[in-house]
C-alpha cells in the first residue's frame, strides 16, 4: 500500500524515531498509515493508548461505555479527576489530543458485543485488548481470527500480569488454545474484588503498545506461541510457551465455532447468574423495615463499607466468605448485596453450594439502593 507521507511538524515530532535502524522515515510513514483498535480505555488501555499515540499511530480506535469513577484514578492514567463522572471516552479523547494532535481519533460509545464487534474492527490493522472479562476477551479473540488481525493481549492481577499476541493468520495459537472453556462464574476475582497495584497495568499496557508497534513495523519477534508472565514482587520475567492447540474450536484442524457469535462472547460479562433467586431493593427494603429475621451480608470490601452501607448489614468481603460460612444461619432468609450484584451473585452461588438454600441475591447491589433512596 502507499505510505502517507511526514509533514514538517511530524518529523520535528518524531524525530528520535527517524534516527532509529529498523524505523526510519518508512517506519514512521508506516505507523501513520496504521490503525489499532483499542478495546477499554481502563488500566490497560490508559498507558498503551498514550504510548501508541505518542508514538505517531495514525488512527487509533477506542470501544468504552463507562463512566469515569474516583476508584479509576489509581490506575487508569487516561483519566483525570475533572473527569469523574464523565464518559471515559471523553476524557480519553481529551488526554489523547493533547499528547498528539497530528493523530485521528475514533470513538465507539458502546459496550464491545457480538452485535457491534464485525462492524466496530472491520477497518482496523491491529486489535489491543485492554478488556477484563472473559466473554469479552474470547470474543476479542474469535473476532481477531476471523478477520485475520492480531490481537495483542494483556491481563493483570494483583501484582502479576501477562502479555502475548494471538495471531493463528501468523503461526501462532488463538486464545481459545490457552483457555478452551469460558471460566464458570466466580472461578477468577475481578480487579474490584481481587485488587491490582497500580502501576501493573502501567507495566503490562506499555508493553502491549511494544508489541503492537513492532507488528505494525514489521521488526523484532511477535511473542506468537509466547505468554509472558510479569511478577512484580520478585521483580522477574519468565516466558511460557503456548502450543497450538490442533483440537481447537476455533482455530483447530476441525473447528466447530464459525462465528464470532457464539455461547462464550454471549455470557454475560458481569458473571451474574440468572437462574439464583434475587429481590429488588424495594423489596429489600420492606423486608427489613418490616421487622423479620432477615440476614443482610454486604459482599463488597471493607473501604467501600466504610464510605457507605446498608443500616443493620453485616460485612463479609467475598474473598472471605468461604471461610466465614460458619457465620451465616443455614436456616432462614439470608440477604446478599455488593455494589451493582456481580460479587453478591457469586456469592449467593457459593452460599447454595454450601447447604444456605435462603440465599438470595440484591439485584444491582448498593448503588440500587442508593438510587431508590433518591
Amino acid at each position: 500500500m502507499d505510505l502517507p507521507p511526514l509533514n514538517q511538524d511530524e518529523r520535528q515530532r518524531y524525530a528520535r524515531h527517524l534516527s532509529i535502524p529498523g524505523v526510519g522515515e518508512e517506519g514512521q510513514r508506516r505507523l501513520k498509515g496504521a490503525s489499532v483498535l483499542m478495546i477499554g480505555t481502563g488500566g490497560l488501555g490508559s498507558p498503551a493508548a498514550l504510548y501508541l499515540a505518542a508514538a505517531g499511530v495514525g488512527r487509533i480506535g477506542m470501544v468504552d461505555d463507562d463512566k469515569v469513577d474516583a476508584s479509576n484514578l489509581q490506575r487508569q492514567i487516561l483519566h483525570g479527576e475533572s473527569w469523574v463522572g464523565k464518559p471515559k471516552l471523553e476524557s480519553a479523547v481529551a488526554r489523547l489530543r493533547e499528547i498528539n494532535p497530528l493523530i485521528q481519533i475514533d470513538t465507539h460509545p458502546a459496550r464491545f458485543t457480538a452485535d457491534n464487534a464485525d462492524e466496530v474492527t472491520s477497518d482496523y490493522d491491529l486489535i489491543l485488548d485492554g478488556s477484563d472479562n472473559f466473554p469479552t476477551r474470547f470474543l476479542t479473540n474469535d473476532i481477531g481470527f476471523l478477520q485475520k488481525k492480531p490481537v495483542v493481549y494483556g491481563s493483570i492481577y494483583r501484582f502479576e500480569g501477562q502479555v502475548t499476541v494471538f495471531a493463528p493468520h501468523l503461526g501462532g495459537p488463538c486464545y481459545r488454545c490457552m483457555l478452551p472453556e469460558l471460566p464458570p462464574p466466580g472461578a477468577a476475582p475481578s480487579c474490584e474484588e481481587a485488587g491490582v497495584l497500580g502501576v501493573l497495568p502501567g507495566i503490562i499496557g506499555s508493553l502491549q503498545a511494544m508489541e503492537a508497534i513492532k507488528l505494525l513495523l514489521g521488526i523484532g519477534e511477535a511473542p506468537l506461541g509466547k505468554l509472558l508472565c510479569y511478577d512484580a514482587l520478585r521483580t522477574t520475567f519468565r516466558t511460557l510457551n503456548l502450543a497450538r492447540d490442533p483440537g481447537c474450536r476455533l482455530c483447530g484442524q476441525s473447528p466447530s465455532i464459525h462465528s464470532h457469535d457464539n455461547n462464550e462472547t454471549r455470557s454475560n460479562p458481569s458473571c451474574t447468574m440468572s437462574d439464583l433467586p434475587s429481590i429488588t431493593v424495594s423489596e429489600l427494603a420492606q423486608k427489613l423495615n418490616s421487622n423479620s429475621k432477615t440476614v443482610l451480608i454486604d459482599v463488597r470490601q471493607p473501604e467501600e463499607y466504610a464510605e457507605v452501607s446498608i443500616p443493620g448489614s453485616k460485612l463479609i468481603p467475598l474473598g472471605e466468605l468461604a471461610d466465614r460460612i460458619s457465620e451465616i444461619p443455614k436456616e432462614g432468609e439470608v440477604l446478599v448485596h455488593c455494589k451493582l450484584g456481580g460479587r453478591s451473585a457469586k456469592a449467593v452461588a457459593l452460599l447454595q453450594e454450601q447447604g444456605i438454600a435462603g440465599a438470595t441475591n440484591v439485584e444491582g447491589g448498593i448503588e440500587a439502593w442508593l438510587q431508590r433512596e433518591g
